[in-house]
């Protein structure tokens, strides 16, 4: 489906630039990005690949299990209390907890004894990591890395976490090469759980945690779209087009954290409020909100019969541009 006027490509022009030291970032430079500063050109995003606005879909919200064990290792979400620090102490350091620790947009801000600390202080501070079995691993932010360009608002990390077995350093992120990977910084948790309709694939706005989005999952591909959680454009937030990205590009049609597609598939997306547009003639696909396909077309990504336990009704005829003020949030093709 090709757009029309109600589908308006914004192009990006500059993000947010937080930094070290004592210098807080305002909050004006992170949370009041104009509409100029939230979009993404179609055909460029930072992902790697994307074509002409067709994106490459993958199977996984997240990076996988630390050193195997499957969902019990997996790093589910991340403590901000407890997160502490070295801190120089005239000609001894010494370890600083810090007081508050919170994020605006992907960037650390913690404050310490009165003073704030902010973005690239944050190297090498620790954190409590919260496994899918209840137990909990020391993480480790070993570099930092700013944003620049059009995600200067999109920070990351690389993160390892203390393996108790041997007391070594891991990282919690690898690429399909197996090499560490990058990591960005998001407010909030999901449930990996498959299988759970209503709850597996969620997001939770746990003020208590926040979530290391591996690069290549779909978390992070998302954000790269220019879905980003924490900013808006004209008003509207795109947390919720966020979460309904995540739905969208592991093809969990059923809400239910089940993924019906495998990495490496083509797949459209676009919206209504500016951030992603339509680029290809493709057939439709599906409907999305944040609790998953609204409705969807035999024409999919499973390449097989998909049934839901309930809602989305699967029909032969989905994504009409009324159903974006419906609540449909984004709508995708496939070749």
């Amino acid at each position: 489906m090709r757009a029309s006027g109600w589908c308006r490509v914004v192009v990006a022009a500059v993000g947010v630039v937080a930094c070290g030291g004592e210098a807080p970032v305002s909050q004006e430079e992170l949370l009041g990005q104009s509409e100029a500063a939230l979009g993404v050109s179609n055909g460029s995003n930072l992902n790697g690949s994307n074509l002409n606005g067709s994106n490459l879909n993958g199977s996984n919200l997240n990076g996988d299990e630390l050193n195997g064990q499957g969902l019990a290792r997996m790093l589910v979400s991340v403590n901000y209390a407890g997160a502490r620090l070295e801190l120089p102490d005239g000609a001894v350091w010494r370890e600083g907890r810090f007081e508050r620790v919170w994020l605006k947009g992907s960037v650390f801000h913690g404050r310490f004894r009165g003073r704030h600390f902010s973005g690239l202080d944050f190297e090498q501070a620790r954190f409590k990591g919260n496994l899918g079995n209840g137990a909990q691993v020391e993480l480790r932010v070993d570099s930092i890395t700013p944003g620049s360009g059009e995600n200067q608002d999109v920070w990351t990390y690389r993160v390892s976490y203390r393996e108790p077995a041997d007391g070594r350093w891991y990282p919690i992120c690898r690429d399909t090469s197996g090499q560490p990977a990058g990591a960005i910084a998001v407010a909030g948790r999901w449930d990996y759980r498959q299988g759970l309709p209503g709850q597996g694939g969620a997001k939770y706005d746990d003020p208590r945690t926040f979530t290391f989005a591996c690069e290549g999952a779909a978390i992070a591909k998302c954000i790269h779209f220019g879905y980003k959680p924490w900013a808006s454009v004209n008003g509207v937030s795109l947390a919720a087009h966020h979460q309904a990205c995540t739905r969208l590009i592991r093809a969990d049609y059923c809400g239910d954290g089940t993924s019906h597609t495998v990495n490496g598939q083509w797949v459209n997306l676009y919206d209504a409020v500016g951030v992603q547009r339509d680029t290809e003639g493709w057939a439709v696909e599906a409907e999305w909100d944040t609790e998953g396909a609204r409705c969807f077309t035999d024409h999919n990504r499973a390449h097989a019969p998909v049934s839901c336990p309930s809602t989305p009704v699967r029909q032969t005829q989905c994504g009409s541009e009324r159903s974006f003020s419906t609540g449909t949030l984004i709508q995708s093709e496939t070749p």
